[in-house]
């Protein structure tokens, strides 16, 4: 007996990731899969934001090694990812981050003050999530793969054409949690597009340690959905790819898997010891793929960019930074009351007891 398979259910994804500007910031002769290079002039603005955000991430670094903040992961290295893919989504699409995707919200607008607030134990989130279309950003590894599916299959029940997006890393993609949401997306054929930031590690677990599959995006098939592997580190390659599964989810064709091939360059938290498990020559490899700079290069070569616009973008990155360093040295009005503000609809009389043997305590220590 023949059994007739949907050539879009036995494909598998290409091995040579695509690509279309090289480390040398000049076009490669890499697999593009059918996908358009964006104009030079998205391509600058997706430049300025990378460097905003590495500025970002490296004013953030510098004030948690101070103690101005508890912990902080880094996503240096890794901002083609995080910029290009949620430059790519629309205002009513919703974004599903991680605790190290910072770039994402910064670019999907959020300020920094609110950003940072959970960082440095202000409060659980820090901004309104219906405000900027994005979910508090997961700690617990792997939950936000299936709180970006369940608001996709609500989003397409309630006949909206909004999608959502969910970055998880390497070490995720083992996770349970992970499985269920490629296996309930691809059935229901939710709007998701999951983007897996496969950065070598999962905190001092390198890959070869996790998985023996020939590359991650091989998954998707036996979901019965598109994957395709991407180089993380360019960003006009993420950028493509991500719009065009966007479209793909809007259009009703359900999720996507997109791999993207990156490096973490720094600790995976400030309380990380990363020389434990790899080696300076590694580190030292991979910076010669560097985003930021790769994309410089393709823009001077191409005529968009000069020193004068550069030097314009990097001032800007200081006046970022400049915001950065004042939220961090404002002291946060905290309301401990608030512990309790959004527990329950209906709060319940247990609680309500907590909330007055608690405000009869700092009271009393008021007065003492």
């Amino acid at each position: 007996m023949t059994i007739d398979v949907p050539t879009s259910r036995r494909s598998l994804p290409q091995l040579q990731p695509v690509s279309f500007i090289g480390a040398d910031g000049q076009p490669t002769d890499a697999p593009t899969e059918g996908l358009s290079i964006p104009s030079d002039r998205t391509l600058l603005g997706l430049y300025q934001k990378m460097v905003q955000v590495r500025r970002f991430e490296a004013q953030v670094t510098h004030l948690t090694k101070q103690g101005r903040l508890a912990t902080y992961p880094s996503a240096a290295g890794q901002e083609a990812i995080e910029v290009g893919a949620t430059t790519a989504l629309a205002p009513g699409d919703w974004l599903f981050p991680t605790y190290r995707d910072t770039a994402s919200l910064l670019t999907r607008g959020v300020p920094v003050t609110e950003i940072l607030s959970a960082f440095r134990g202000d409060w659980h989130c820090g901004f309104d999530p219906n405000e900027y279309h994005t979910s508090p950003a997961a700690t617990p590894l792997a939950t936000q793969t299936l709180h970006a599916t369940g608001f996709a299959m609500a989003a397409k029940l309630k006949g909206t054409d909004a999608c959502t997006l969910t970055f998880l890393g390497d070490g995720a993609s083992s996770e349970g949690d992970t499985h269920e949401a490629f296996n309930f997306a691809s059935v229901w054929q939710t709007p998701t597009v999951f983007v897996l930031q496969n950065n070598q590690y999962a905190i001092s677990t390198p890959l070869r340690e996790q998985s023996n599959a020939t590359m991650l995006a091989d998954r998707a098939a036996g979901y019965g959905m598109p994957g395709i592997r991407v180089d993380g580190n360019d960003i006009a390659a993420v950028f493509a790819a991500v719009t065009a599964a966007l479209e793909r989810g809007r259009d009703g064709e359900g999720p996507t898997l997109i791999e993207c091939l990156t490096y973490r360059m720094e600790s995976h938290t400030n309380s990380d010891d990363p020389t434990k498990y790899r080696d300076s020559e590694e580190v030292e490899h991979w910076k010669q793929f560097d985003p930021i700079d790769r994309l410089e290069k393709h823009l001077r070569s191409a005529g968009v960019l000069d020193d004068d616009g550069a030097e314009e973008i990097a001032a800007s990155a200081e006046v970022l930074a400049t915001a950065v360093r004042d939220a961090m040295n404002t002291e946060a009005e905290i309301d401990p009351a608030e512990l309790f503000a959004h527990v329950y609809a209906n709060p319940r009389a247990s609680l309500a007891r907590q909330q007055e043997t608690l405000e009869a305590e700092l009271a009393a220590a008021v007065q003492s």
